[in-house]
């Protein structure tokens, strides 16, 4: 079980690195940080309307892989399987 442990691991440190990359891909809308380093300016212009759902469907996809490693992590802990 302790390969299995170590897997879930590598697979929580890869998708913690993905889901931060896709988060700053998103677009800025508005008020936020990426205003203040002129990210509003150029927002309009980015990406179309197709590749922001993509972007949105893969970062929710990659979410939810994340949190359920984070869980299964978590119920290994629990009963020291």
């Amino acid at each position: 079980m302790e390969i299995l442990r170590v897997v879930f691991q590598v697979i929580l440190a890869l998708t913690s690195i993905i889901l931060t990359l896709m988060i700053l891909l998103h677009r800025g809308r508005g008020g936020g940080l990426s205003d203040m380093f002129g990210g509003g300016v150029t927002s309009n212009l980015g990406s179309s309307g197709v590749a922001e759902r993509n972007l949105n469907r893969i970062t929710v996809i990659v979410a939810l892989i994340w949190v359920t490693t984070i869980v299964t992590l978590g119920l290994f802990t629990r009963f020291d399987v």
